[in-house]
């Protein structure tokens, strides 16, 4: 028995060298799946332990509320509400700060701390430098990414505008809290821009006495006791703060950090089930092909296994055997590759996200994880050719296979045999006689053409986002927020500046939206009608005028209230004299980032009754008066906030070619490479089904170039076939990429433009001809004796 299996072991061998250039196509092909999802897998559960621990660890609070101005005796009241186990009231205000080197002001957050020891309540971790001191108000931490960003070390100084003064600021440490793992200004941002806004922690006292709010607080985190129900809590601190201007507490669900890194462990979980499923379907599609191909050809040795006593037992598990031997090669470069990528893309990450974690450790479950799905493709591929031997009959086996049925071609029966070469109807005949074999090759290479197709068109929805939103949307040059609403005086003002061109007042509200049991928190922002600098405009690109009354609503929004057009929805006001006002919603619109409401500016003006009130302006600029401008405004001390939108422009794209270009390119990169071993797998086992036949041919005539033409040929015509089915597969793949990734912080356009068509069948051609080459070669090497003496 010893002896037997010895036998089947060197068989395999010889297997497995006979097909050598088949079966490293298939396992670079597993390889690229395995790095897909040895990567993200690992990704999504460094990330989701990472922020478990972090969030524990450093105390990150379930609860936050901010409000207008609340006395610092109202602090044991909220401590005592049923349900909270820890509460840390403080001081949070935006601020414009003169950074180093940029011509546009940045925008810092304060957040205050105790002068003495850690916050009960979303901990610092201070990676450079020291605490605070007390008695030195001017001593500052600042988050590590901002300070990374601008070149910022302990001991350098920040001038910042506190209540209309400059102030010179003393960094003493750069520190990262849990509250900011995803550094962004609110939810109206997507990407960081760590250049432009970070975070700076000041002594409570310091920043109080500062901002003229001593023995006050406008902001509370909160920490529940374990079982407390959130909204009962929430309920309680908002009827506590409801009369110093409350804006309405919210749990961790709607806290803008955490639901970033939320989203993105979703989406990670997501893409690393999703995309390694087409690489390895391509995979098992590649295995059936191959072993196939090889039991027709090993009719005769299956036969003379079985009549030696070989049970099917036996010959099914070499068979796997053989199927396991590409496959295990391919998931040990693919697990190696896929941890190398996975700590490459930790260095990324760890651009956007804020964690106290210097080095990446490598998950290995996912790596075991990853050798039994690749054992379980190899399986699915081998499944069917395991079950034809099988089920081979000895005495059957042994008899070549019967010959296929012949009768006159479509060439023929159209009586287009004179006119058409007898090579040319040779091809034809050869796929119409074998129409299975034909729609495998034409399968496998519009896989080939839809994987690559989907690749490049998360280029194409990244290039619209960037257009809708920095085009389309925002077409101002500048964005200014008041530090508190103003009035009309203010515009006039904005307006008067030596260079300003255009000015658009806007109002910005915290509202809740209720409609039946649906309750909502959002932003309502009020634009003037026919407003130009900041326009309403869909995920199509289609503009949309602002509603004249009523309310404007993004399909996420509208989805999670289960509204539509025509529905009454209840409006309470979360700032100033909140009122509670029915409104309608005017029409929803398909947004690409956020869930918002907008109204006219009138419109909201006559709800809230209140006059011209404003939140900020968008102004359009002389170009040439740029620096001018953005340092006069940074010198008002009614702003506290002022955007460049070039300098949006540019973060967004620094963004975009540090995350998604890399592993979008690494999709495509592994794309092209599948589409390659497709296509020179049809081509190989076509040559070897037909090599016997090729060679024939040369015997009785034909040149090497005929022969060559006949294979290629009818390769060529496959190819042709399967790609424009390919483009078709492609779009719908795109389509659940893009439907699949979709979240309430932003949606994926599904747009596929004449460039990305043109991209993939460029490279799905160019891979063919690659394969072309390789066959050409084989063909004329053929030893002509050898192929006619193989028995078929």
């Amino acid at each position: 028995m010893v002896t037997a299996h010895s036998a089947l072991h060197r068989k395999v061998l010889r297997d497995v060298w006979h097909l050598r250039s088949q079966l490293v196509a298939v396992a670079v092909v597993i390889a690229c799946g395995l790095a897909m999802f040895v990567s993200l897998r690992s990704m999504h559960g460094w990330l989701r332990d990472t922020q478990a621990q972090y969030y524990a660890e450093y105390r990150f609070a379930d609860l936050f509320a901010s409000a207008r101005r609340v006395p610092s005796v109202v602090h044991g009241t909220l401590a005592a509400l049923p349900g909270v186990a820890a509460v840390r009231t403080r001081i949070v205000h935006d601020v414009t700060v003169d950074l180093p080197g940029l011509l546009e002001p940045g925008t810092a957050r304060l957040v205050g701390i105790p002068e003495t020891g850690e916050p009960n309540v979303n901990a610092l971790v201070v990676q450079r430098g020291r605490w605070i001191r007390s008695g030195h108000p001017e001593e500052v931490l600042v988050s590590e990414a901002f300070a990374r960003a601008n070149r910022l070390v302990p001991g350098d100084s920040l001038p910042a505008v506190l209540n209309g003064h400059w102030q010179q600021l003393q960094i003493v440490g750069l520190a990262l809290s849990p509250e900011f793992v995803y550094e962004i200004r609110g939810s109206g941002d997507i990407f960081p821009d760590n250049t432009r806004f970070g975070v700076i922690w000041m002594g409570d006292r310091a920043l109080g006495t500062a901002l003229d709010m001593a023995g006050a607080f406008n902001d509370v985190a909160v920490i529940l006791t374990p079982g407390a129900r959130p909204q009962d809590v929430i309920a309680g601190i908002d009827r506590e703060l409801a009369r110093y201007g409350g804006t309405g507490a919210y749990d961790r669900d709607d806290h803008v950090s955490h639901r970033f890194v939320s989203s993105e462990i979703s989406e990670t979980e997501i893409t690393s089930v999703l995309i390694p499923a087409i690489f390895l379907g391509v995979t098992a599609f590649l295995l059936n092909m191959v072993l196939a191909r090889l039991v027709t050809t090993q009719r005769d040795q299956i036969a003379v296994l079985k009549a030696f006593g070989y049970s099917n037992r036996a010959v099914a598990t070499h068979y796997l055997q053989l199927a396991l031997a590409p496959v295990l090669l391919g998931a040990f470069v693919g697990s190696g590759l896929g941890v190398w990528f996975a700590a490459a893309l930790s260095t990324v990450y760890a651009r956007f996200y804020q964690f106290p974690i210097d080095q990446y450790t490598q998950e290995w479950g996912v790596v075991s994880a990853a050798f039994v799905v690749a054992g379980g493709a190899a399986i699915l591929g081998a499944v069917t050719a395991v079950r034809q031997a099988v089920r081979l009959p000895p005495a059957e086996a042994m008899r070549p296979a019967a010959p296929a049925s012949f009768r006159p071609g479509i060439v023929e029966r159209l009586g287009l045999d004179r006119i058409v070469s007898a090579t040319d109807r040779i091809m034809m005949r050869s796929i119409e006689r074998r129409p299975m074999r034909a729609a495998l090759n034409v399968t496998g290479i519009a896989l080939a053409t839809a994987i690559v197709m989907t690749g490049w068109f998360m280029f194409d929805a990244i290039d619209v986002m960037k257009q809708i939103q920095f085009e389309s949307v925002q077409r101002h040059d500048i964005m200014v927020t008041f530090e508190s609403p103003r009035g009309a005086r203010a515009l006039w003002a904005l307006a008067r500046m030596d260079g300003m061109r255009q000015v658009e007042p806007f109002r910005a509200i915290p509202v809740r939206l209720r409609h039946g049991p649906r309750v909502e928190r959002a932003g309502v922002l009020g634009l003037q009608p026919g407003s130009e600098l900041q326009r309403l405009v869909d995920r199509h690109g289609a503009v949309r005028d602002v509603p004249h009354g009523g309310v404007l609503l993004s399909d996420v929004l509208a989805s999670q209230l289960e509204a539509q057009a025509g529905d009454t929805l209840t409006m309470d006001v979360l700032d100033g004299k909140r009122p509670s006002r029915p409104v309608v919603v005017a029409s929803v619109q398909e947004d690409i980032i956020g869930s918002s409401a907008t109204m006219s500016l009138p419109a909201l003006h006559a709800m809230l009754g209140e006059g011209g009130t404003i939140s900020g302006a968008y102004l359009k600029v002389d170009h040439r008066r740029m620096p001018q401008i953005l340092g006069a405004l940074a010198e008002t001390p009614a702003i506290s906030g002022v955007i460049a939108r070039e300098a949006l422009v540019r973060g967004f794209e620094d963004t975009i070619a540090e995350s998604f270009w890399i592993s979008i390119s690494l999709m495509v990169g592994f794309a092209c490479i599948i589409a390659g071993g497709v296509i020179y797998n049809g081509a190989r086992v076509a040559l070897s089904e037909r090599g016997r036949e090729l060679a024939s041919l040369r015997v009785l005539g034909f040149s090497r170039r005929e022969v060559t033409r006949l294979l290629l040929g009818e390769q060529a015509i496959l190819t042709l076939v399967g790609t424009p089915v390919g483009l078709l597969l492609g779009y719908g793949l795109a389509w659940l990429v893009a439907y699949r990734f979709e979240s309430d912080l932003f949606r994926i356009p599904l747009v596929i433009r004449q460039s990305t068509i043109a991209l993939s069948v460029l490279v799905v051609f160019g891979t063919a001809l690659l394969s072309a080459l390789a066959i050409r070669r084989r063909i004329h090497r053929l030893d002509l004796i050898a192929v006619l003496k193989t028995r078929e």
